[in-house]
């Protein structure tokens, strides 16, 4: 009897254990990050980057690394040159965002949306900034998907990147690119 119950309650244990208890990796395929730039103040194009490194611990620790070198703009000479006149790559190869979701993680169930907004840091081109994350978190089968809910707009003038944006416009020849940068993530993750 004792046997039968000490086993029901870790089948119980077991059931409900958080998907906090995971070490989670992050799948490039079907992950992305992208932003919009705005030129002349009316055409908008999106870009995004080809590839993202993040890890979520089983504490809720995220750490996302962004390669600035895998910009993908849909125009090769523009990539170069956002990626040595904008980013600077050569000295500044990576941006990183992390951000603690723990309370998320303890309350997950599998299908239920968690939304929430998430203090964050952004490290980019030498600069180190808090950001704040509108984010939805939800548990899918094995996977957990992280995305946000609202772009997070990002000021180039917080990271020294005005500059880089004016250099760009002029070899350009655009009257204007705006410098406040909205951006959008979708990070897919599955179990270590």
């Amino acid at each position: 009897m004792l046997k039968s119950l000490f086993l029901a309650s870790s089948l119980a244990v077991t059931a409900f254990t958080p998907a906090a208890l995971a070490n989670w990796q992050l799948d490039n395929s079907t992950s992305e990050l992208n932003f919009i730039s705005i030129k002349n103040n009316q055409v908008a194009e999106t870009h995004h980057f080809k590839q993202l490194a993040a890890r979520l611990s089983e504490q809720g620790t995220l750490s996302l690394e962004i390669d600035l070198s895998s910009i993908e703009s849909l125009i090769p000479i523009r990539n170069e040159r956002m990626q040595k006149m904008l980013f600077d790559i050569a000295a500044f190869p990576k941006a990183e965002v992390s951000a603690s979701l723990a309370p998320q993680l303890k309350t997950l169930q599998e299908g239920v949306n968690i939304l929430s907004q998430v203090p964050a840091t952004l490290s980019l081109h030498g600069k180190t900034q808090p950001l704040s994350l509108e984010l939805t978190v939800v548990k899918q089968g094995k996977n957990l998907l992280v995305s946000s809910r609202k772009p997070v707009l990002v000021q180039a003038a917080s990271f020294d990147l005005v500059e880089g944006i004016d250099a760009l416009r002029v070899i350009a020849g655009l009257d204007t690119i705006a410098t406040a940068v909205p951006v959008n993530f979708t990070l897919q993750f599955y179990p270590e």
